[in-house]
């Protein structure tokens, strides 16, 4: 007899860790998690914001920590680590959402900037994929969820978008994801890529709101993602309903990458 679906997708005493969990997309997978019964972990640099962020994820009445951790920095990673550990004993989901941009044309493009973007867009990653990945990998069980973008599909319109370390790093997190997911197959382990299209959150706002008309013409829907948009595919990828999914890149851009 087949598991009912709503049973798949089912995540009651999973522990889900959620960076950059306080605001914008993260704070959006990491509340319908929770709804879905996981027991989250939000980190995120700004320790006021995480507070906020808790309190709203504690209405779904399941267990939630906040952190505050720069996850570029190798040792606050390590420290979050032992912190999840010592909380809850394992880890089932990562959600790697933290990211950041530098918007500037590619021939004034700070070598500091690119560092840093790609510190913590692809480098950060991979430190929490090993660190928690070492933990799933015991435990034989796990799914690594990563927040790439469109831009690390294609290259893109410089009037709309003007990053080039912001695309070339989700192109990396990109095949890092295929890569890792082949590797750790073996353990039981998906890897999968959630690629966003234009979702107004605060790392983006005054981008959109300098140029609104030129961003929406390039979307299909014609509209950016809203404040539930990604919910479905994180709870999706987290669950076994896709159990058999790994390695997988999967826009959520209203139609974007389809031009």
């Amino acid at each position: 007899m087949s598991t009912p679906l709503k049973d798949l997708f089912d995540l009651t005493g999973r522990v889900a860790v959620v960076t950059g969990g306080s605001t914008g997309l993260g704070l959006q997978m990491a509340d319908a998690l929770a709804e879905f019964g996981a027991k989250v972990v939000i980190c995120a640099r700004k320790a006021e914001r995480l507070a906020a962020a808790e309190a709203q994820l504690r209405r779904w009445g399941g267990e939630v920590m906040s952190a505050a951790c720069d996850v570029s920095r190798p040792e606050q990673v390590a420290t979050l680590h032992d912190q999840v550990m010592e909380r809850f004993g394992g880890c089932d989901i990562l959600v790697n959402n933290a990211g950041r941009a530098w918007v500037a044309p590619v021939e004034d493009m700070p070598l500091e900037r690119w560092q840093q973007v790609f510190d913590l867009n692809i480098t950060a990653p991979f430190m929490l994929a090993q660190a928690f990945g070492r933990e799933m990998i015991r435990q034989r069980r796990g799914s690594i969820i990563n927040i790439a973008s469109i831009a690390g599909l294609v290259g893109r319109n410089p009037d709309a978008y003007n990053s080039i370390a912001y695309g070339s790093s989700k192109g990396a997190l990109v095949n890092f994801t295929r890569d890792l997911a082949i590797k750790w197959a073996r353990h039981e382990i998906r890897v999968n890529a959630v690629c966003p299209g234009f979702f107004v959150t605060d790392i983006n706002r005054k981008v959109y709101e300098s140029r609104p008309e030129k961003i929406d013409r390039e979307i299909p829907l014609g509209h950016p993602g809203g404040d539930a948009d990604i919910k479905g595919v994180a709870v999706w990828l987290a669950s076994d309903a896709s159990r058999f999914v790994t390695g997988a890149v999967i826009p959520v851009d209203g139609g974007t990458t389809a031009w």
